[in-house]
């Protein structure tokens, strides 16, 4: 080996490092390089397990590799244990001797281990694992060269067994997530379901019992019928946002009066906004602004913006909703002068179940799926929805849809209310 041929192979190493994203190759070219510059017979990378009591070979050459691959070394009693535990090298010139020495690996292998140099794999402060270089050949005793040769490759092993520890743990966590998103569709699911028929049930004889009661009673029925709406808003809600993550949501095309579904919308808005004394107002340039979509979900998106500005908006306010059109798309814009949103919060309020008041402080109701539901009924026409707020002064809910100028001019008259 000539005297530039260490520096060379570590420089190649080097090279590989920053290109490496599989673990075991890179590990296997450690090896190699550990056992030609060492002039080694074996060497081999052991990893500490979650237990923290023992050591697993993580990476060996191959003709060792079904031998030693349920082998488990003791952190206690175990010249690599040693290593690790003192984050020293160590060089053993006569192992048979050293009462350090861990037999169960030489008799697993059929191998013996005659002399051993080993050194910890430390990244940033953490010992991750050891790297050995076995049988120093020719008989010859290691050397601090070696050792030097040594924790250089343990340093780039470092890095390469930090990031797969890094992967690992972002895999899990997308595991956990995915687990987390099924969990809420099954939920959202049942829960639509099987609320669907008593509510349905409490509407209907409610409506009945409201013209056969006196009126004495029927204040009493009233706060049963509004309350069973609420439940409903957040039931129609839950079974859109089942109905989007199935498969099972499509669009009924047709051309659609954006006057028509913002007018009918506000109509059903009217009596919840008078009883809060929240002043509703429409704007739209020019009034016969025509798309090709589906009117009941655009109904729908535009349903959970104005009902979010009523709540958020404290008695005496305002809500604006604005239309235009604008170069290849009209514009939807829901504007009040309410309570706002906290900047922290802004990005995440079209996500599911995402609530801006804490559990604890809450005083609006609602379970986190309305803007997500608008989004989702926005994004299905080719559109797009976004959120301007300043906490303290009110919010401004816009969204675009795709419009083509030379559409057909006479709208369709049905509103379909079914998903």
């Amino acid at each position: 080996m000539t005297e530039n041929e260490p520096i060379q192979r570590l420089l190649d190493l080097s090279r590989n490092l920053s290109l490496s994203l599989d673990l075991e190759p890179f590990l296997q070219q450690v090896l190699s390089a550990a056992s030609e510059l060492t002039s080694s017979e074996v060497a081999s990378v052991l990893e500490v397990e979650e237990s923290g009591g023992q050591f697993r070979f993580l990476a060996v050459p191959w003709f060792h590799r079904d031998a030693l691959k349920s082998v488990r070394v003791p952190v206690k009693g175990s010249i690599a244990g040693w290593v690790y535990q003192n984050v020293k090298p160590a060089l053993v010139a006569d192992v048979p001797a050293d009462g350090r020495h861990f037999k169960g690996a030489d008799q697993a292998a059929e191998f013996v281990t005659r002399s051993l140099a080993a050194v910890p794999i430390v990244y940033k402060g953490e010992t991750l694992g050891v790297l050995e270089a076995v049988n120093k050949t020719g008989s010859a005793h290691y050397t601090e060269d070696d050792l030097t040769i040594l924790e250089t490759l343990a340093s780039q092993a470092a890095v390469v067994l930090q990031n797969a520890r890094l992967m690992e743990r972002v895999q899990k966590s997308l595991n956990e997530m995915a687990q987390l998103d099924k969990m809420k569709a099954d939920f959202i699911a049942i829960a639509s379901h099987e609320l669907r028929t008593p509510l349905g049930l409490i509407l209907g004889h409610s409506t009945f019992l409201r013209e056969v009661i006196t009126d004495e009673h029927k204040s009493q029925l009233d706060i049963i019928v509004r309350n069973a709406m609420r439940l409903k808003e957040i039931v129609d809600n839950m079974a859109n946002m089942d109905n989007v993550q199935r498969g099972m949501a499509s669009l009924r095309s047709r051309s659609v009066s954006i006057k028509r579904v913002i007018e009918e919308v506000m109509d059903t808005f009217h009596d919840e906004a008078r009883e809060k004394r929240v002043t509703l107002r429409v704007e739209i340039k020019p009034e016969d602004i025509l798309i090709e979509g589906d009117a009941a979900k655009i109904a729908i998106a535009l349903s959970n913006l104005v009902k979010n500005a009523i709540v958020f908006t404290d008695s005496g306010g305002h809500v604006l909703v604005a239309a235009e059109q604008i170069p290849g798309y009209v514009k939807v814009s829901v504007m009040d002068d309410g309570i706002g949103i906290p900047a922290r919060d802004l990005p995440h309020i079209f996500e599911r179940f995402y609530q801006v008041e804490s559990h604890l402080t809450r005083r609006h109701g609602g379970m986190g799926l309305g803007l997500s539901v608008a989004r989702v009924m926005v994004e299905m026409h080719g559109g797009r929805i976004w959120a301007e707020s300043v906490e303290g002064k009110g919010s401004n809910f816009t969204f675009i849809l795709p419009h083509e100028s030379d559409q057909a001019a006479a709208p369709d008259g049905a509103f379909h209310k079914s998903l």
